[in-house]
C-alpha cells in the first residue's frame, strides 16, 4: 500500500509567541489587513479550530504545519507566495500542492477542507 506523501501547510507568518500575539491583534482589530488566509480560517481567538484539528488528524500523521521562517530554515525557501501547502517529494524537495492564490480564495474553513479533501482523494 502506498503511503501518501507528507504534506506541509505553511502560514504566511513567522513563528514565535510575540509574532503570534501580533498576528492575533491584527486579525482581531484589522482583519482586512491580515495576510494569512490559512490562519484566518483555521484559527479562532483561542487557538486552532477543533473542526480543522479533527480534519487534519483524519488526514494522517504525514501532515505538518510550518511558519514562513521555519520553511526558510528547514527547506531554504524564501520569497515563496504564502500561505500555501506543499507535498514533500521522495528526494526531500517540496512541490506546491495548494498555491497561495488558492489558499487566499478560501473564505471559510469549509471551503478549505473541501478543497483539501478533494486533493487528498485524487492522490490516494
Amino acid at each position: 500500500m502506498n503511503r501518501p506523501a507528507p504534506l506541509i501547510f505553511v502560514y504566511n507568518a513567522d513563528g514565535g509567541l510575540l509574532n503570534g500575539l501580533k498576528d492575533l491583534w491584527v486579525k482581531t482589530v484589522r482583519p482586512q489587513d491580515y495576510d494569512c488566509q490559512l490562519c484566518a480560517v483555521t484559527y479562532g481567538p483561542l487557538g486552532m479550530k477543533r473542526e480543522w484539528r479533527d480534519f487534519v488528524r483524519r488526514l494522517g500523521p504525514n501532515v505538518r504545519f510550518l511558519h514562513r521562517d521555519e520553511l526558510r530554515a528547514e527547506y531554504g525557501l524564501d520569497g515563496v507566495p504564502l500561505p500555501a501547502a506543499f507535498e514533500v517529494q521522495p528526494d526531500g524537495t517540496l512541490q506546491e500542492w495548494l498555491s497561495a492564490a488558492q489558499m487566499r480564495s478560501f473564505g471559510t474553513l469549509d471551503d478549505l477542507m473541501g478543497a483539501v479533501g478533494k486533493r487528498v482523494q485524487r492522490t490516494v
